[in-house]
């Protein structure tokens, strides 16, 4: 864990190192000319968008330290509505960046409603470039000092693993994964997991959940592959009662379940495309319907998704929604797969063993070295959850105190036909399966295509299974 201590005393330099990134909107050239001219040499980095689109789209892309926003786009208009519509979407992107507000016109109620909606401070055009200046020094160091302490704050969480999931990570390969952890755990960030099945998606959604403001509220995951597209609008948005056939109570969705905290949208990738711009409505506004009615709810929810799919190759292909997919990965982290980081592989094992001695309540001193050996050697298609599985079955079959290589059940590469006779309908399946996925790397789609079956139905039986 001093990797962490020592990226967090890194980070917490450059935060303070690096030039700030200002952006700047407006829809009038000049003013965004006037202001780089005013901002640049004091060391800003400017960049200038001249619409709300422009800002989110920039929001979207990169990351800044404040933002110089215009109230009014549109010629004639100077009612701020824009603006504040702006805002709103700012803050649900970024609720902790500074936002100063600009407007040529002195209006009072609207200054108060930008001050509601998150704005930091606000300007009047044309504005006293003294009082401009200072203002943004002040936020901009503001918002470094709250980074700072919310960086520390997760590393100090992270060290002391308070209410923290179990993230034994100690192999080269997954300390960029860590440090991404810590450091957009406390934000309101949506945040896309990527990696094959059984990776550890869900363990790192648990400690980005913890690490966050919404750790005192609920974590709602739903395993998205699993939902059967007749129910699916049901399972996430809820309904009323009536609202179809079987629909005898009113129910309540998971956005609302999650309200106030975090929903995991687990397998995210089998999301219908008829259901994916319902999904994205949801997101971009924060407003649903449950099924059979009219009424507009609002809720406020961190969304964290996950997927062994290649996404932009499925938005390219026209099998998911390119904004979908945007709004979801404001962040990305990439886990990568158990044969990539086998140095944490004796860590995990022992950590396995110990969970499930204390529940079948078996007396073992670990692992045996050459089993340790085998461990190492093996290709792992089911990652950590097959390295999981296989502990659990090796400590039910133990005959000594010390868990053998025979105990593991990974050396039969192939299963005789006389053992093939043996065996139940059930347990050839489940051999077929977990072949199809090491032929495939683990890429459960190709998997499922291998077999003829489809991804929801493949998903089920590696559930049955325990793959």
């Amino acid at each position: 864990m001093s990797t962490l201590s020592q990226a967090g005393k890194l980070e917490s330099d450059v935060v303070t190192a690096q030039p700030s990134r200002v952006l700047i909107a407006d829809d009038q050239p000049s003013i965004l000319d006037a202001l780089e001219f005013l901002l640049a040499p004091e060391g800003y980095l400017i960049e200038k968008v001249r619409s709300p689109v422009a800002v989110i789209s920039a929001l979207q892309s990169g990351s800044f330290d404040a933002l110089l926003v215009d109230l009014n786009y549109t010629r004639d208009t100077t009612s701020g509505k824009e603006g504040l519509d702006l805002l709103t979407q700012i803050k649900a992107l970024d609720s902790h960046v500074p936002v100063i507000v600009m407007t040529a016109w002195a209006n009072v109620e609207v200054a108060v409603e930008a001050m509601r909606r998150g704005a930091r401070d606000f300007i009047q055009k044309p504005w006293d470039n003294a009082r401009l200046l200072t203002i943004l020094r002040t936020q901009i160091e503001l918002y470094h000092a709250v980074r700072r302490a919310q960086h520390l704050e997760a590393e100090n969480q992270m060290l002391r693993g308070d209410g923290l999931p179990e993230l034994i990570a100690t192999a080269p390969a997954m300390q960029p994964v860590l440090s991404t952890i810590r450091r957009i755990g406390p934000s309101d960030a949506n945040v896309l997991i990527t990696g094959e099945h059984g990776t550890g998606k869900e363990v790192v959604a648990q400690m980005l959940h913890a690490l966050s403001s919404r750790a005192s509220h609920s974590l709602v995951a739903v395993n998205t592959g699993a939902l059967p597209e007749g129910t699916f609008e049901s399972e996430l948005f809820g309904h009323v009662k009536g609202a179809f056939t079987d629909a005898r109570t009113e129910r309540i969705g998971r956005f609302e379940l999650a309200d106030g905290g975090t929903l995991f949208l687990d397998e995210i990738a089998n999301v219908p495309l008829r259901q994916q711009a319902k999904l994205l409505r949801v997101l971009e506004t924060g407003e649903m319907e449950r099924v059979g009615s009219s009424k507009t709810r609002r809720v406020n929810v961190r969304v964290l998704s996950a997927t062994n799919a290649d996404l932009r190759s499925e938005a390219q292909q026209g099998r998911f929604r390119e904004d979908l997919l945007f709004r979801l990965n404001t962040v990305e982290i990439h886990l990568p797969p158990l044969r990539e980081r086998r140095e944490d592989i004796p860590l995990l094992a022992a950590h396995f063993l110990n969970r499930y001695a204390t529940r079948y309540r078996k007396a073992m001193e670990g692992i045996d070295p050459a089993a340790v050996q085998v461990m190492m050697q093996y290709h792992w298609p089911g990652n950590v959850r097959e390295l999981d599985h296989t502990i659990e079955r090796a400590v039910l079959m133990a005959r000594g105190l010390k868990i053998e290589s025979s105990d593991l059940g990974l050396n039969q590469s192939r299963v005789s036909a006389q053992t093939l006779e043996d065996m139940s309908l059930e347990s050839v399946e489940g051999i077929l399966i977990r072949k199809a996925l090491a032929r495939c790397n683990g890429n459960v789609s190709q998997a499922a295509e291998a077999l003829g079956l489809s991804r929801g139905a493949l998903y089920r039986r590696m559930e049955k299974y325990g793959i």
